[in-house]
C-alpha cells in the first residue's frame, strides 16, 4: 500500500489530506490549504457584479487562463497573479511537492472557526495547485465544495495499517514522536508543539488529551460522517444528477435546479460506477502484470549483455595478441569501441528499466488506491470521485500501449574481426562486419554549418542551403539498418537521406554528385537521386515526428528506404559495392535524430528469406 501514498497527500502542504474538499476539476485539497491559497479579485470580476450586469454565470466562475502569469521553471521559482490592474502582485511559491501555489496577499485573520466555516474575503479566487485552473468563489465560499469522505476513509485505513510510532502532526521538519492526542482538535502533538500550539488555558483547557494509541483507537471507532448536500447542509444526498455528475438531495430537486436533467437513484449509480471502475481496473491490472514480466526480461538482458561482453572481449584480446606489438596498440582502440557499445546497451536497458519501474509504481499506486476506494460504503462520496478515477485508469492503461513493453536494445554483440590483413595494414584495422552497429554522426568530416547535439546523435544546420553530414562508421559488407526521426520540420524543406563515399560533396544536397545514393523527400512525395539523376517519384511525405529508415544490404548489393515503417517505393539502388557511410543533407528548417543498432524490418526479412 505504500506505493499509493502519493495519492493521499495534499499537493500544497505535502502531508496527508486533512478534511479534503473536491474542486470542480476533480482534484483534491485540504480545507486549510484551500483557504491559504485564496486570492482576492477586483469587484468587477466577482459573480455578484456579473449577475448585476446581467451576464450569466455558474455557481463557480472560471478565470481566463491568460489572467494567470507565471514565470518559467528556469527562474527563481516565483510567479505573479497579475491579471487585474487593481490587484497587487502576489508571489507564487512552490509547495513541498514542487507544485506552484498562490498564497493570500494578506495573512488570514485569526479565527477559532474551522477553515470551511471561517468567512473568506469577498470576491475570493482559488487556483487548483495541480491543473492551475482558476475559479471565483460564490457566497458559500469553501462550504460550496463537497467533502471527499472516501479519501478520508482511505487515509484512515492507510495510517492505521502502518506499524510505525505515531508522529506529531505540527512539527515543521523531522516530526517527533507524538505524546498526546486532542480528541476535540483531532491532532497528535509532541510535548514542544503541545505547549506552543495547545496551551492548557482559555477554551483549550476544556479539551481532552489522551495517549496517542488511545487516540488512534478513538479515530478508528468514530462513526463515519454522512455526506450532506453542499447547498442544503441538513439534507443527505439521495439522488444523482447524470448531467451534472454529482449527488443531489430532494430539496435540490424541489427547487428545480435539475428539472431538465436526468436524475437516478443514488444507490443504483453507486453500484454502476463501482462496476465501471472495477472493469477498468481489470485492464490496467493486465498491463501491470505484463510490465512486471517485462521488467524481469530487461533485468535478464542486463546479465546477458554482461556475459556476452566478457566473452567478446576475450576473443578480441586473443586475436589482437596474435598480431604482436603493433597490433597491441590497435587492440586498445578496438576494446574501447566494444566497451562503448557495451555501456550504450546497458544504458539503454537500464534507462528503460528505470522508466518502466517508475511507470509501474505509479500504476500500482493508482490501482491500490482505486481498490481502496471501491471498498468504501459511502455512495455519495464514491460518486463524487468515480468519474475522475475511471478516466485516470483508462488514461494510465493507454500509456502502456504499443511499444512500451518492447526492449529497445538487443543483447548480442554481433561483431567479427577480420584478422587477415598484413602487418603493414595494421593501422587500418577496423570492424568490417557489424550486423547491428551503434554509431553517431561525425563532426570531423561534416560541413562547418552542421550543428551537433545529443552526443552527436542529433543534427541541424545554421544555413538555408543544404549541408551534408556523415556517420562515423563505414560499411563494406553485411546488412545494416538505421532510422532518423524528424524532430523539427518547418516551411516544407526537402532533406535527403542515404549513403555516401567519404569524399562526397558537403555543400550540396545529398545525391547531386556520383559519390552519394539518396532519397530526398518533402511533405508530399519523395524521389531517389544519384549523380543528379532524379527517379521513382513516390507519393507520401514527412512531417514533424516522422521516421525515415535506411536499409543497406551489401550481401545483395542494394539500398532501400522506409517512411514510418512502410517501404517507400521500390528498391532504390542496386549493384552498390564498396565502403559506404550513412549520410544526411539538411538545412536550418530541419532537425533529425539518429537511431542505430536496430534490427532489419520484418517485411524485408520475410522477402529475403523467401528469396
Amino acid at each position: 500500500m505504500e506505493e499509493m501514498e502519493e495519492e493521499l497527500k495534499c499537493p500544497v502542504c505535502g502531508s496527508f489530506y486533512r478534511e479534503p474538499i473536491i474542486l470542480p476539476c476533480s482534484h483534491n485539497i485540504c480545507q486549510a490549504c484551500a483557504r491559504n491559497i485564496l486570492v482576492q479579485t477586483p469587484e468587477s470580476e466577482s459573480p455578484q457584479s456579473r449577475r448585476a450586469s446581467g451576464s450569466g454565470v455558474s455557481d463557480y466562475d472560471y478565470l481566463d487562463l491568460d489572467k494567470m502569469s507565471l514565470y518559467s521553471e528556469a527562474d527563481s521559482g516565483y510567479g505573479s497573479y497579475g491579471g487585474f490592474a487593481s490587484a497587487p502582485t502576489t508571489p507564487c511559491q512552490k509547495s513541498p511537492n514542487g507544485v506552484r501555489v498562490f498564497p493570500p496577499a494578506m495573512p488570514p485573520p485569526a479565527t477559532h472557526l474551522s477553515p470551511a466555516l471561517a468567512p473568506v474575503p469577498r470576491n475570493s479566487c482559488i487556483t487548483c495547485p495541480q491543473c492551475h485552473r482558476s475559479l471565483i468563489l460564490d457566497d458559500r465560499g469553501l462550504r460550496g465544495f463537497p467533502k471527499n469522505r472516501v479519501l478520508e476513509g482511505v487515509i484512515d485505513r492507510y495510517q492505521q495499517s502502518k506499524a510505525a510510532a505515531l508522529k506529531c502532526q505540527l512539527c515543521e521538519k523531522a516530526p517527533k514522536e507524538a505524546t498526546v492526542m486532542c480528541e476535540q482538535c483531532d491532532v497528535f502533538y509532541c510535548d514542544p508543539c503541545r505547549l506552543r500550539c495547545h496551551p492548557p488555558r482559555g477554551p483549550l483547557a476544556k479539551h481532552r488529551l489522551v495517549p496517542p494509541a488511545q487516540g488512534r483507537v478513538s479515530r478508528r471507532l468514530s462513526p463515519r460522517k454522512v455526506s450532506t448536500c453542499t447547498d442544503h447542509e441538513l439534507e443527505n444526498h439521495s439522488m444523482y444528477c447524470v448531467q451534472c455528475k454529482m449527488p443531489v438531495c430532494y430539496q435540490c430537486l424541489e427547487e428545480g435546479k435539475h428539472s431538465s436533467h436526468e436524475v437516478k437513484a443514488l444507490g443504483a449509480m453507486w453500484k454502476l460506477h463501482k462496476n465501471q471502475l472495477s472493469q477498468a481496473l481489470n485492464g490496467l491490472s493486465d498491463r501491470a502484470k505484463e510490465a512486471k514480466e517485462f521488467l524481469v526480461q530487461l533485468r535478464n538482458m542486463v546479465q546477458q549483455i554482461q556475459e556476452n561482453s566478457v566473452e567478446f572481449e576475450a576473443c578480441l584480446v586473443a586475436q589482437c595478441d596474435a598480431l604482436i606489438d603493433a597490433l597491441n596498440r590497435r587492440k586498445a582502440q578496438l576494446l574501447a569501441r566494444v566497451n562503448k557499445e557495451h555501456e550504450h546497451k546497458l544504458k539503454v536497458v537500464r534507462d528503460q528499466i528505470s522508466h518502466c519501474t517508475v511507470k509501474l509504481r505509479q500504476t500500482t499506486g493508482l490501482m491500490e488506491y482505486c481498490l481502496e476506494v471501491i471498498k468504501e460504503n459511502d455512495p455519495s462520496g464514491f460518486l463524487q470521485i468515480s468519474d475522475a478515477l475511471i478516466r485516470r485508469v483508462h488514461l494510465t492503461e493507454d500509456q502502456w500501449g504499443k511499444g512500451t513493453l518492447t526492449p529497445r536494445m538487443t543483447t548480442d554483440f554481433d561483431l567479427s574481426l577480420d584478422n587477415s590483413p598484413l602487418l603493414q595494414s595494421i593501422h587500418q584495422l577496423d570492424f568490417v562486419q557489424m550486423k547491428m552497429a551503434w554509431f553517431a554522426f561525425d563532426p570531423g568530416s561534416a560541413h562547418s554549418d552542421i550543428i551537433f547535439s545529443n552526443d552527436n546523435l542529433t543534427v541541424t544546420c545554421s544555413s538555408y542551403d543544404d549541408r551534408v553530414v556523415l556517420g562515423k562508421t563505414g560499411f563494406s559488407k553485411g546488412v545494416h539498418y538505421w532510422e532518423l526521426t524528424v524532430d523539427r520540420y518547418d516551411n516544407h524543406p526537402d532533406p535527403a537521406f542515404g549513403v555516401a563515399r567519404a569524399n562526397v560533396m558537403k555543400d550540396v544536397m545529398l545525391g547531386k554528385d556520383d559519390k552519394a545514393w539518396a532519397m530526398y523527400v518533402d511533405n508530399n512525395r519523395s524521389w531517389f537521386m544519384h549523380n543528379n539523376s532524379h527517379t521513382n517519384r513516390t507519393e507520401g511525405g514527412i512531417t514533424k515526428g516522422a521516421t525515415i529508415g535506411v536499409l543497406l544490404d551489401l550481401n545483395r548489393k542494394n539500398l532501400t528506404f522506409f517512411i514510418n515503417d512502410d517501404q517507400q517505393g521500390p528498391i532504390a539502388f542496386e549493384n552498390v559495392e564498396g565502403l559506404f557511410f550513412p549520410a544526411v543533407s539538411l538545412n536550418r528548417n530541419v532537425q533529425v535524430t539518429l537511431h542505430t543498432g536496430l534490427p532489419v524490418p520484418d517485411c524485408y526479412s520475410s522477402r529475403a528469406s523467401i528469396a
